[in-house]
């Protein structure tokens, strides 16, 4: 295992186990200006990026993520992932992948977020979720 190898497990450990706590960490995670960009968010700064994960940890319960598979090339790796929690006590799972860029010191100096939120979120809620799903049964090719 090459030393970029062995930074994204511990990365990816840090994900797994994200608390709160963890986030007093956060500036041995990400360089001071790192880039972070996912359906919500576009985000430069590791204060900002910390804003992201507190808000997500005030909003929703037990949020959670389960690393489900690592690609490492050097000082760029792709990991997928399911996002568990819950929100006014029901249960969401999203899936998705996150691209990572490392910088010399082996901090996060990209970190950009992959997921279909009209898919994994919005079809989820009742009246805009009937409409997504229509549009997507009548733009979807049929085998």
């Amino acid at each position: 295992m090459t030393d970029s190898h062995a930074r994204f497990e511990e990365l990816a450990q840090w994900f797994a186990t994200l608390t709160p706590t963890a986030l007093q960490q956060i500036d041995k995670v990400y360089a001071e200006t790192a880039t972070f960009r996912d359906p919500f968010n576009q985000v430069v700064g590791v204060a900002s990026i910390e804003r992201i994960y507190q808000h997500m940890f005030e909003q929703l319960g037990d949020p959670r993520f389960v690393i489900t598979a690592k690609v490492v090339d050097s000082a760029e790796a792709f990991m997928t992932w399911q996002f568990l929690f819950t929100l006014y006590d029901k249960a969401y799972k999203i899936e998705g992948g996150t691209h990572f860029n490392l910088d010399a010191q082996g901090l996060i100096v990209l970190h950009r977020d992959y997921w279909d939120a009209a898919q994994e979120l919005y079809e989820k809620i009742p009246v805009l979720g009937a409409v997504l799903r229509l549009l997507r049964k009548k733009l979807s090719v049929r085998p």
